[in-house]
C-alpha cells in the first residue's frame, strides 16, 4: 500500500466536501476547489475524513492512489489555510511593484515586466525586492511563481536573478586569469 495513500484525509470544521462520481468539490472559508478525478480510483466520506482507495496493486493504480490522496489534502489546505510563495530579487536596480492588480518587474530590461495573476491569486510586495503569491489553489500559486522566477532567473556567476525565498544558488567560478 501507498503509505501517503492510505493516510485518511481529516476534514476540519467549516469545511464542505461534496462527491459526484469522480469529480469533488470543496468549500471552505477561503473559497470553493472543484476538481475531477481518475475514475478508478475511489473516494469515500466516512464521517469527517476521505479515504482514498485503489481497486488493484497495479503499476497505474498504485501511481494515482498517492496522487489522488495527495491532491485532495490540498484542496482541504487550500479553503482552510492558502497556500503562499515567497520570491526575492537579486540584483542592483532590480526591483517589484504593485500597479492595482498587476505585478510589475523591473529586473535589467528596457522596459518593465507587468504580469497579471488572475482572479483567484493575490500578489504581496511587502518591500522592493521581495514578492508573496498567495492563493487557494497550490498548482496555480506554484506556476505563476514560476513564470515570475523565469522572468529572469538567477545566474551562477554573480547570483543575480529572481529566486524563491531560501533557495540556494550554485555559484560558479569566473573567468581563470590568463597564464604566461
Amino acid at each position: 500500500m501507498s503509505r501517503i495513500g492510505k493516510m485518511p484525509i481529516v476534514i476540519p470544521a467549516g469545511v464542505n466536501v461534496t462527491m459526484d462520481g469522480n469529480s469533488v468539490r470543496v468549500k471552505g472559508p477561503k473559497g470553493e476547489l472543484n476538481r475531477n478525478f481518475h475514475p478508478e480510483i475511489s473516494i469515500n466520506q466516512e464521517g469527517d475524513q476521505i479515504l482514498v482507495t485503489r481497486p488493484s496493486d497495479n503499476k497505474d493504480h498504485r501511481a494515482l492512489h498517492g496522487l489522488t490522496r495527495t491532491l485532495l489534502n490540498n484542496m482541504v489546505t487550500g479553503v482552510t489555510q492558502g497556500f503562499e510563495k515567497k520570491l526575492e530579487l537579486v540584483g542592483v536596480g532590480y526591483r517589484a511593484a504593485k500597479q492595482g492588480n498587476k505585478l510589475v518587474l523591473n529586473v535589467g530590461y528596457s522596459q518593465p515586466v507587468e504580469m497579471d495573476p488572475g482572479a483567484d491569486l493575490s500578489v504581496e510586495v511587502p518591500a522592493p525586492t521581495k514578492i508573496t503569491v498567495m492563493g487557494i489553489d497550490k498548482e496555480k500559486v506554484g506556476a505563476f511563481a514560476a513564470n515570475v522566477r523565469a522572468v529572469r532567473e538567477p545566474e551562477p556567476y554573480k547570483g543575480k536573478g529572481i529566486k524563491y525565498e531560501g533557495e540556494r544558488i550554485q555559484r560558479k567560478a569566473g573567468k581563470a586569469g590568463v597564464k604566461k
